[in-house]
């Protein structure tokens, strides 16, 4: 299991068994471990970041009766520490891991309210026979799960859990059906059954045989909202106040997440989230900061121009990298480093951009998180709009999705002007929630049901993965509903999608990617702005062009955003045309079971005749059968990347 996840941690390796004691050093596959019927066996890979010489884990307590694992930081670790001083504790390292064992013998589980970080860990406590587990507020660090047999496995990894003898390897049909529906498996599901993720800001205790879990921490989108609003009516110069605010508080995130042993550097796009975050670090340094960008030869989806002005007129020492078709080499690697199905396209130039950043940093901060927290996505401007149509009566609203409107004829491309229309006509007569949930899904209910096989949709019954989506809304009722939708957004798409693309891609190759957006008290400042703030008309994420004009040159405050994606539309119909044949359309592809071989026939052909742009779609099939292919039909669970 420590073997496996060599890549998050290149640096050490320790392991400590309850019934031995600490093995420091001595983790390789060739160590005969004795066999641990009671107690605990922690495995861990280091990433050396803070206390370089002195930081190595598994760690303990004074007396060796609670020991830890961590993986993440802890940025308010110096804080903690002189507090904890204070108190008489006593410490033997300089690093992060260490405040946390002594948190939790003053705190106990409560220790995690006073982090400020992205972290998962695992605590043991000897002295009760008690495991703790945790998961930082937003999700930055994964952690999963299987309660069995009496124990409880845990692992940053899928992959590092199905290295047990005993590990199954079943899919679960109600994943491939989430899969399908928003590109990524929802917590708490995985794409196998037995196992379990840890949801974000979620503890799990393992005690006396039973597993508890629960929740200590929700963004307060819905108990700010009463205070929010008044406060706008009462004080003319509230905005102010709030950006006044908001410059303080990003800028001691990006400050916390500056401290760092090993060289760090900035992810920098070009567009207002990351040069924003690349601005205060400027502003911090007292040296220029290395950023990083990734281009295409395809301009719509190329940002180098952009992020060549930022870097000038930030001063960074800035490098690029273009990604060439043929970069999709990196396909058997990406797929076994996902070890579950993710279909977000963005994860190859974000595997390349990690590539390219550990060559000269170890520690990369990103403005991940901005778009869900300042209602930057253009698809907030759609449900702002079709909120308008719902206070008319649903017959009239039923008109605009009928047949007659979708005869009008629409470009193939899927991003076009008129199939953007036709989408958001035909969505108008379902209820806001479903409706967004059409938008965004990658197959529809009615597109699902259309290629799942007999079998499949029996073996779904009345499952419906929109309830994941739902449940979400259900923790913000009284807002507007372009707030409630990036409230769902922050507990469903960052921390499904967004977190473990950037997590898996920079951990393959060792490298700590921090995210100053989602210091939660960051977020809690978000969560408590009025969407007036937020969106001005077509314009998102205004607050941040007010609070941070001066770091933003004029071209990028009035740029048209674009996504962070690959022409996958045009590499299906030139470039990567045999890869779809010879993947979704291998007989043994289509005989899986999963989906009608005639109805995955129809999309290939379809958007190879340029009928359709159905690139999304196969993406998100082709990475499934990929996966399959890695880690159902062999053997034995692969250790390493297959090789083209």
């Amino acid at each position: 299991m420590v073997d496996v996840l060599a890549h998050r941690g290149p640096d050490d390796s320790g392991i400590y068994h309850s019934g031995i004691g600490l093995l420091n050093g001595n983790a390789n596959s060739d160590s005969k471990l004795p066999v641990l019927d009671r107690g605990a066996l922690l495995g861990h890979r280091r990433l050396s970041i803070i206390d370089l010489a002195g930081g190595r884990q598994p760690i303990s307590n004074e007396d060796g009766s609670v020991w830890i694992v961590l993986n993440g930081e802890v940025y308010n670790y110096r804080e903690l520490r002189n507090d904890l001083k204070s108190r008489g504790h006593q410490f033997r390292t300089e690093s992060d891991t260490e405040v946390i064992v002594h948190l939790y013998e003053e705190f106990g589980d409560d220790c995690v309210l006073q982090l400020r970080g992205m972290f998962a860990f695992a605590i043991w406590d000897a002295r009760k026979s008690r495991l703790l587990l945790a998961r930082d507020r937003l999700g930055q660090k994964p952690l999963i799960y299987r309660h069995h047999a009496g124990r409880v496995d845990f692992a940053s990894e899928l992959k590092g859990l199905l290295q047990l003898k005993d590990a199954r390897r079943e899919i679960n049909p109600i994943a491939v059906d989430h899969y399908l529906t928003y590109q990524y498996v929802p917590h708490p599901t995985s794409i196998l059954s037995g196992y379990a993720k840890l949801p974000p800001a979620n503890l799990a205790t393992f005690e006396n045989g039973n597993l508890t879990v629960r929740r200590y921490w929700t963004p307060p989108y819905e108990r700010s909202a009463a205070n929010c609003q008044d406060k706008v009516r009462a004080n003319t110069s509230a905005q102010k106040e709030v950006e006044t605010e908001l410059r303080e508080t990003l800028t001691e995130a990006v400050r916390l997440r500056m401290r760092s042993d090993v060289p760090l550097g900035a992810f920098l796009s070009g567009g207002i989230d990351s040069t924003i975050i690349t601005g205060l670090m400027q502003e911090l340094s007292d040296q220029p900061v290395h950023s990083f960008s990734i281009g295409f030869p395809v301009a719509r989806f190329d940002e180098r121009t952009f992020a060549r002005e930022a870097a000038e007129h930030l001063g960074t020492i800035h490098h690029e990298k273009v990604v060439e078709p043929s970069a999709l080499s990196i396909l058997p690697k990406l797929i076994w480093h996902y070890d579950e199905p993710l279909s977000d396209s963005s994860a190859i130039p974000m595997m390349y951009l990690s590539e390219m950043t550990r060559e000269f940093v170890t520690v990369a901060l990103s403005g991940d998180g901005a778009d869900e927290l300042f209602a930057g996505y253009d698809r907030y401007r759609a449900v702002k709009l079709a909120g308008v149509f719902d206070y008319l009566p649903k017959p009239v609203r039923s008109l605009f999705s009928s047949d007659l409107w979708q005869r009008i004829p629409a470009s193939v491309e899927q991003k076009s002007f008129r199939r953007r229309l036709k989408r958001f006509l035909d969505a108008l007569g379902e209820e806001p929630q479903r409706r967004y949930l059409n938008w965004i899904s990658i197959f529809d209910r009615s597109r699902r049901r259309e290629i799942y096989s007999d079998s499949m949709l029996a073996r779904l019954g009345d499952a419906d993965s929109a309830s994941f989506l739902q449940n979400a809304y259900a923790e913000c009722p009284s807002r507007d509903f372009v707030t409630q939708t990036t409230c769902a957004d922050v507990l469903t798409y960052l921390p499904c999608d967004i977190l473990p693309k950037v997590d898996i891609a920079s951990m393959a190759y060792g490298l700590e990617c921090r995210s100053p957006f989602l210091d939660h008290r960051v977020v809690e400042l978000a969560a408590r702005m009025p969407l007036k703030f937020k969106r001005n008309g077509k314009q998102g994420k205004q607050i941040l062009l007010d609070t941070f004009g001066d770091l933003l040159p004029a071209s990028i405050q009035s740029r048209p955003k674009m996504g962070f994606g690959v022409p996958l539309d045009s590499w299906f119909r030139n470039e990567l045309k045999p890869l779809l044949f010879d993947v979704l359309l291998d007989q043994k592809s289509l005989e899986r079971g999963w989906f009608r071989p005639e109805a995955v026939r129809k999309l290939v052909d379809e958007h190879v005749a340029a009928k359709w742009d159905h690139s999304y779609r196969l993406w998100n099939l082709l990475i499934l059968e990929l996966w399959q292919q890695t880690f159902i039909d062999s053997t034995a669970v692969p250790t390493r990347p297959a090789s083209l």
